[in-house]
């Protein structure tokens, strides 16, 4: 017998296909099959650096260019060694501790050492 998903609203187990969508006997909640294969790509999403390497947590990198600190007047310079990073989601996608402090940075100014 196949595995069909649970239900999104109801977590229980007693689906099945009606067509393109899944529906649950349980609570009646309908929702599209193809729904599934989209959720699966969003969760491999690959972190590269400046040069196109794949980034992964716990990776040491190096800045390519001069940062300022939005609202402080600290600079960080360019060369600067960043160990044992974590890949996050959004806009700022590495999150590493530094000397002077910790911060979010894009990896696009980045390097993988």
């Amino acid at each position: 017998m196949p595995a069909y998903p649970a239900c999104p609203q109801c977590t229980l187990e007693n689906t099945y296909p009606d067509g393109d969508n899944y529906v649950c006997a349980d609570c009646g909640f309908e929702w599209p099959q193809a729904e599934n294969a989209t959720t699966d790509e969003d969760d491999g999403a690959v972190v590269k650096d400046a040069n196109g390497n794949v980034l992964t947590n716990g990776d040491s990198v190096v800045l390519i260019k001069d940062l300022k600190v939005k609202g402080s007047s600290i600079t960080l310079k360019v060369g600067t060694k960043v160990k044992s990073i974590r890949l996050v989601g959004g806009d700022h996608e590495v999150d590493c501790k530094m000397d002077a402090g910790q911060f979010m940075l894009k990896a696009c100014y980045l390097k993988k050492v």
